[in-house]
């Protein structure tokens, strides 16, 4: 018998596959209207785009870019399964910014003009 060379993936197809579908389906939610919108993003089949939310399949790599590149929550997902961690965190920085900056403007808001800051 021949011994196993080389280096065994961290994660498993399945593995990849339900996470995406899990991120997908939480932006998007499970409707026909999010088999549209990823067949829009990626050119792919209402087939497939079916296949990636149920979890049954996960996108290839073009396909993958595509994803990542109009899904946060996709892109999140797959740096979770690389274990870059700390480049999850970049990738929401943004939009907790713009978070930030509207409940500040509710403050502002709140206390209203001549109050003491």
């Amino acid at each position: 018998m021949i011994a196993k060379m080389g280096n065994s993936f961290p994660i498993c197809a399945q593995t990849y596959a339900n996470a995406v579908a899990a991120a997908l389906r939480t932006e998007l939610g499970t409707s026909h209207r999010a088999i549209k919108t990823l067949r829009h993003w990626t050119d792919a089949s209402e087939r497939t785009a079916k296949h990636w939310l149920a979890g049954s399949h996960g996108p290839s790599g073009l396909h993958l870019i595509e994803l990542m590149r109009h899904s946060d929550h996709a892109l999140q997902a797959v740096l979770e399964l690389a274990q870059r961690n700390s480049s999850v965190a970049v990738v929401w920085l943004p939009a907790l910014r713009e978070r930030l900056l509207d409940v500040a403007e509710m403050i502002e808001a709140c206390l209203g003009p001549g109050s003491a800051h």
